[in-house]
């Protein structure tokens, strides 16, 4: 009877270790679900940031507006009739 029941827990200890430690098996399972987490704040975040690009390529292609603030602000542009005025700022003692 020993024997027979040795060999039950021998196959049950078989039939287990697939499930626990092979290709398919949980630990492989819960590795792939914690990836797949990873990368799904991964993709959030880069869902964002193209959402913001693509609303700022929309607004240059739509509008002249966005054009001439960037050309002020970034490259000191002024018009033809404009008067541009530079206020130093004093510098702490």
């Amino acid at each position: 009877m020993r024997v027979l029941a040795g060999i039950f827990v021998a196959l049950i200890i078989v039939i287990q270790y697939p499930l626990w430690l092979g290709k398919g098996g949980w630990l492989r399972v819960w590795d792939v679900d914690r990836q797949v987490e990873a990368q799904g704040a991964k993709n959030e975040r880069l869902e964002i940031r193209n959402s913001a690009l693509a609303a700022e390529v929309k607004d240059l292609k739509q509008g002249s507006d966005a054009i001439e603030e960037r050309a002020r602000y970034e490259l000191g542009m002024v018009k033809n009739d404009e008067v541009f005025f530079q206020v130093p700022r004093k510098q702490s003692q």
